[in-house]
């Protein structure tokens, strides 16, 4: 029976990109993921190192529900990605978006009329679909895992509904890889819903992967994909995490078992609490964390770091020139957010120069984030003078920053809450404190408090702080030096933030010149 839903090509919306109704955005990127589970659009403002996304919707088909025992994609899930492509397509082309790709996953990989599905979406949405094999699938979550985390060392585990894709990573590039059918709906089949079925599954599936034994305890494991993504929040929940950031949440051996244990019948009530868990999803979780449980151990991993990036992502960065891959993405994130202010951009490197002289023995991971910090020194100056620090702190605590761990953004955060003035003691504050050690906490605020000195003493303005110098003797006293001329003279708020820097760093202040 032809297909005529909303998809029905004779209800096609004409969009002409450009228009005064849909401007074009030539360089924006959106891909279209069907997967097993859901399907998803993610549209992304350009195609560069630290590409923003623009728009982001998931629907949850269960496109793979089934398949196991009927071998076909499940009716009803088809019916309603259909609908939902054709939404997602329309939309994307209304935006303007100049390129959109659409991925297929397992289920339509593996369905007897998984062909055909596909090209009926060819004919609803215009675009060719990409049915993608299990070894690329990995490839590409491997290539998404080493675009959120740098230098990536270990195993990406990426999650389907219907399978299970474990590929090697070597400082950031995909090496060995397996897709094994351990997706949560595929085991929900196969092991009618027993717990000890499914671990037993996925228990032989394992020992069959020969080269699993090469790279045991060799690095983490990266874990990708929707339904870890929510045990990783769930665990957040029960256990108190100050700072709820999906990418790059970490979680012990002992722990995964532990949330593993706890996924049954009667916390059913406290799981439905979780934000964003959806009955489909609930369903699969209990599944998902005997997965990940058995996975740890099989691998003996010391920890599980969560990703939120993953196929999407690693087909953005598999576009990407070999040069732009090698960008740090946080540096280019923070350099591409000053460059929007031009008072941000201005300060950015006068501050890196006059932060030098109190940070002589610090290390290139100190370094780095100095310098992000410097490019975000001044992200609240628009706001009204009374939420600035707040404003600074949550921004940079939850904005998606790509290459920056949990510590790294506290560190940034209490920076930057201090640089405005913002106390580490401050009941807004005291939830983050404990995810730095008492070294990292002071290095932020002597960062945030010789900042604050800067724009007080020279307006914001680069050209006055290119004449002024901060200098820390081997006495371990701390000059600000300014011109002999008396052009910029030390105020009375300028001697008190001095003041403050100062016993930061249990230093005597003195002034030279002005």
């Amino acid at each position: 029976m032809p297909w005529t839903g909303i998809g029905d090509p004779r209800h096609e919306l004409q969009v002409t990109p450009g228009s005064t109704a849909f401007p074009a955005r030539p360089g924006a990127l959106a891909v279209i993921d069907i997967g097993s589970n859901s399907i998803r659009l993610v549209v992304y403002d350009s195609q560069h190192r630290a590409a923003v996304t623009l728009f982001n919707e998931k629907v949850l088909c269960g496109l793979g529900r089934g398949l196991a025992k009927t071998g076909r994609l499940n009716p009803k899930g088809a019916a309603l990605a259909r609908d939902n492509l054709v939404r997602f397509t329309r939309l994307a082309r209304a935006m303007g978006v100049g390129r959109i790709d659409l991925l297929a996953t397992a289920a339509v990989r593996d369905a007897a009329d998984g062909p055909e599905f596909k090209s009926e979406l060819e004919a609803l949405s215009g675009h060719e679909v990409q049915v993608l094999s299990g070894q690329e699938e990995g490839r590409l979550s491997a290539l998404g895992v080493a675009a959120g985390f740098p230098g990536a060392q270990g195993i990406m585990g990426d999650l389907g509904g219907g399978s299970l894709e474990l590929v090697e990573l070597i400082e950031g590039r995909p090496g060995r890889s397996v897709t094994l059918p351990l997706g949560p709906l595929k085991l929900m089949d196969t092991c009618a819903g027993n717990d000890s079925a499914i671990a037993a599954e996925v228990g032989r599936c394992l020992a069959s992967v020969e080269w699993l034994d090469d790279v045991r305890k060799s690095g983490d494991f990266f874990a990708v994909g929707g339904a870890w993504r929510n045990l990783a929040r769930i665990n957040m929940e029960k256990s108190g995490y100050p700072l709820r950031v999906v990418q790059d949440y970490v979680m012990g051996p002992k722990e995964v078992g532990e949330l593993a244990a706890a996924m049954g019948q009667e916390n059913r009530p406290f799981l439905a609490r979780v934000s964003g868990l959806t009955k489909a999803r609930l369903e699969v979780l209990p599944t998902s964390s005997i997965v990940l449980s058995r996975v740890m151990d099989t691998l003996g991993s010391s920890a599980a770091r969560f990703s939120a990036f993953g196929l999407r992502e690693g087909h953005v960065f598999d576009l990407l020139t070999p040069e732009e891959q090698a960008r740090d993405p946080l540096l280019t994130t923070c350099a591409d957010i000053a460059g929007r202010d031009t008072r941000l951009d201005r300060m950015a490197d006068p501050l890196m120069a006059w932060t030098d002289p109190l940070f002589t023995q610090e290390t290139p991971g100190v370094r780095r984030l100095r310098q992000a910090s410097c490019s975000l020194s001044d992200i609240a100056w628009r706001e009204y003078p009374d939420y600035r620090a707040k404003e600074a702190l949550f921004r940079i605590l939850y904005f998606p920053f790509i290459g920056l761990n949990h510590v790294g953004r506290v560190f940034l955060g209490l920076a930057a809450y201090t640089r405005y003035g913002g106390r580490e003691d401050s009941a807004v504050f005291s939830s983050y404190r404990s995810l730095l050690s008492p070294e990292e906490a002071r290095v932020a605020r002597v960062l945030g408090l010789a900042q604050r000195l800067a724009y007080q003493l020279s307006g914001a303005t680069r050209e006055v702080l290119a004449q002024c110098a901060l200098r820390l003797d081997d006495a371990n006293r701390l000059h600000l030096v300014l011109p002999k001329d008396g052009t910029i003279p030390a105020g009375d708020a300028v001697q008190r933030r001095l003041a403050a820097l100062a016993e930061a760093l249990e230093a005597e202040a003195y002034v030279i010149g002005g």
